[in-house]
């Protein structure tokens, strides 16, 4: 209640600071920066794996378990992990203490990540590193359907038409569209004739990829 009576008995010292308040409201005002998208330091890393053809349950028991034991006991001033484990895909956030050193961080796991490849199965592409940003959020999800086209057909028409329109826009970033079904080549094998040739799989294999050659 002191306030209340120094402003009592000295009335005019308080209209004039409110009147220069008043007056110096619009000056604060107007040369207080602004900014769309502010940068905002939140302390969080992605790592996104991939390997084609795994599926949740062996993503999460040969890739994702193993990355995240040794984030927890390799990278300083982690808070906690999560992750989840979808079709040949793992996806691992690392949360840090508040005034971690984002980029020391960043070194941290870029550098850990390229070991942790020699436990992972044979063929494991080295993770897609993501730092947390207000840009990296993303700011409009599209979904597609129909009842007439294939999953086929509506990949590829918001793969090559939607995606292409959108990216367009300046400012605007657009990741690879996510579900469906990409076009695919199945050979089906007979093995008992391959078996009499004195040819495995794999020779199949390494034919078709070198027949799969992509000229200027």
């Amino acid at each position: 209640m002191w306030i209340v009576r120094l402003a009592l008995s000295r009335p005019y010292t308080f209209i004039v600071l409110a009147m220069v308040v008043i007056l110096l409201t619009p000056v604060v005002v107007l040369r207080t920066p602004t900014d769309i998208f502010p940068e905002i330091n939140i302390p969080v890393i992605a790592l996104v794996w991939t390997y084609t053809g795994l599926e949740p349950q062996e993503m999460e028991r040969r890739i994702t378990t193993n990355v995240e034991r040794g984030i927890m006991v390799l990278v300083n001033d982690v808070e906690h992990v999560e992750s989840q484990s979808l079709n040949g895909i793992a996806l691992i956030k690392i949360f840090f203490h508040p005034g971690a050193n984002i980029q020391t961080a960043l070194a941290q796991t870029a550098g850990i990540s390229q070991t942790f490849l020699r436990s992972l199965p044979p063929g494991t592409t080295p993770p897609l590193v993501i730092i947390y940003s207000a840009s990296t959020v993303p700011v409009l999800q599209v979904g597609l359907n129909s009842d007439s086209l294939s999953e086929q057909q509506i990949f590829d028409y918001g793969n090559n038409f939607i995606r292409t329109q959108i990216a367009t826009v300046p400012g605007a970033s657009m990741p690879f569209p996510y579900g469906g079904k990409s076009r695919v080549v199945s050979v089906d094998i007979d093995s008992v004739a391959l078996q009499a040739k004195g040819l495995s799989p794999v020779d199949i294999v390494n034919a078709v990829n070198a027949q799969n050659l992509i000229l200027p």
